[in-house]
């Protein structure tokens, strides 16, 4: 009887999966549901007040913004590993050391809120809900890409973001359309229509702010200032480096984009701004990018090493919120570190997914051309190549 009641509470025992160590002591810790932090005023013009100085942070949120954060940045390190090997070609423009302002302005919108961007889109394309495996195969040129493998770096799409647009302040008129559309609709949704400090001199932007003024869109030009317009800085390229001022009739914000509590609180004003009727409002999110403009650029020859690693050290976005989170007991450091792990698996199986994952077969060049439409023929490189294009 005593040998039966062994074996069975063995077999009990050889059944239960043993926890990590880090996991227990992750579980065992007494973490604070929410806190309340104070955050930096932003900027105002032709604005009596603006977004509040201070907000609450739940641990769930917080959690939520890390492992989004870190995604990003791991992301665009693994595309920056990728292009060095050649997997990836062509244009790449990599955006670590924004991700507060991605991952910021979806905290502060609704899904069914429309977003635009410039050719710097890779965190975009993930906040808005593309994963990791599509954008990286997308990168690469591979059928299981967001635009199978035909769109590359600057062109990505997903529900409710229209890209990734590859012509400097392209995205501006066209942002402005969107908002236009909401309005049309009566459907209570704005329009985020981001771009560089380089693109605000151009004239399509001012254009744009104009059309939106005069018809009262629900827009929320923003732009994202990382100080620097390719390899020209914002003081040798602007006039008036007052970008949040420069909408002239529209209200605007400067915003501290390096802290995503800022971004998150100044994006909720802006869309009930908008979503009040008020028209347009106008974000300069105040931030700075670690990689160069693009693959080509090594980033250093018109700033300094020293530049960039000051800003790593006082001001990275993942830090800043890391050590808002432990310090107000939302996380600890072993649990923030096992989500680190998990985010770098993610990052190497997209990786070797978009590797291996075949290329587009070159029958399929025409498809796509529009979203629903009977299939026809299209010219190739010359007369006598013949392409069907299916929507």
């Amino acid at each position: 009887m005593k040998k039966m009641l062994t074996a069975a509470i063995s077999r009990v025992l050889s059944g239960v999966t043993q926890k990590p160590a880090s996991r227990v002591l992750a579980a065992s810790c007494k973490y604070s549901n929410s806190a309340t932090f104070e955050i930096k005023k932003c900027g105002l013009y032709r604005l009596e007040e603006g977004p509040p100085v201070t907000t609450m942070l739940t641990r769930e949120d917080g959690l939520k913004y890390y492992k989004m954060m870190q995604t990003v940045r791991r992301m665009e390190l693994k595309a920056d590993q990728l292009y060095k090997q050649k997997f990836i070609r062509g244009f790449c423009h990599l955006c670590d050391g924004q991700e507060a302002c991605c991952v910021g302005l979806e905290a502060g919108i609704n899904p069914t809120d429309h977003v635009i961007t410039s050719y710097r889109a890779h965190g975009f394309s993930y906040t808005r809900g593309l994963t990791v495996r599509s954008i990286l195969a997308e990168l690469t040129g591979r059928r299981g890409g967001c635009a199978k493998g035909k769109g590359g770096s600057m062109h990505m799409y997903a529900k409710n973001f229209y890209g990734g647009n590859g012509i400097v302040g392209a995205q501006g008129p066209l942002g402005a359309g969107v908002a236009l559309a909401c309005k049309y609709k009566g459907n209570n949704e704005v329009c985020l229509t981001l771009y560089g400090d380089g693109a605000a001199n151009q004239g399509q932007i001012a254009e744009a702010y104009n059309m939106a003024a005069l018809w009262n869109l629900p827009c929320i030009f923003i732009c994202e200032n990382n100080r620097y317009g390719m390899g020209t800085s914002v003081e040798r390229a602007a006039a008036n480096t007052d970008y949040y001022k420069r909408g002239n009739f529209i209200p605007g914000l400067r915003v501290d984009g390096m802290d995503i509590l800022c971004v998150r609180e100044a994006t909720k004003f802006a869309a009930d701004y908008c979503r009040s009727g008020k028209g347009p409002i106008l974000m300069e999110l105040l931030t700075y990018r670690y990689h160069g403009h693009s693959m080509s650029d090594p980033g250093i020859s018109y700033r300094t090493r020293e530049e960039i690693q000051s800003v790593r050290s006082k001001s990275d976005p993942i830090m800043l919120l890391k050590d808002k989170m432990v310090n107000n007991k939302l996380a600890s450091v072993e649990e923030l570190k096992e989500i680190d792990v998990e985010v770098r698996k993610e990052i190497d199986d997209a990786a070797q997914f978009a590797m291996t994952d075949p290329e587009p077969p070159l029958e399929e060049l025409g498809h796509h051309i529009y979203s629903s439409n009977p299939p026809f023929d299209i010219r190739g490189a010359n007369q006598w190549i013949k392409f069907q294009s299916i929507s």
